[in-house]
């Protein structure tokens, strides 16, 4: 388990990013056949994103409930797409088996959203968590001084 820095801290993004949102929403409980597989189709991806750093993908953060949602951090949209595209990796094949069984059921729902994050246009803060979101990619810094206030680490 990570360990939790006990003060507060800011992570700048120096350089663009994207935030890629993305998850489902299980609309039948009982039709956990529809459903487990689009879950395990991301866990077949993600150890593949980590063990290849040139696909782009920097790290995730994922909440659970009716609605699972996964927050990930990529160096750029290009790379984002490309591998979403590429054929000889696992989100073609989870995608394409998702398209076929939505033909036959309505049990589960998949969403996502992309935002490109330039610099200078976000701002974090942490306090009394470990490296957590954006704080485990990007540089994280004490928030004092000029990084003190929400709306001086917007002008930084």
């Amino acid at each position: 388990m990570a360990k939790t820095i006990n003060e507060r801290m800011t992570a700048p993004a120096t350089e663009p990013f994207v935030m890629f949102l993305i998850g489902m929403r299980v609309n039948n409980w009982w039709a956990v056949h529809r459903w487990v597989p689009v879950f395990a189709a991301m866990g077949r991806m993600l150890p593949e994103l980590y063990k290849n750093p040139q696909l782009g993908f920097k790290s995730y953060e994922m909440a659970f409930g009716r609605t699972l949602i996964m927050m990930q951090y990529w160096k750029s949209p290009e790379l984002l797409i490309e591998y979403a595209k590429a054929k000889d990796a696992e989100h073609l094949p989870a995608w394409r088996a998702f398209n076929k069984a939505t033909m036959k059921s309505k049990a589960v729902g998949i969403w996502h959203e992309t935002y490109v994050i330039e610099p200078g246009k976000t701002e974090n803060i942490y306090a009394n968590m470990p490296p957590f979101g954006f704080g485990k990619v990007g540089k994280l810094e004490p928030a004092v001084g000029r990084r003190n206030s929400a709306n001086q680490r917007m002008q930084n």
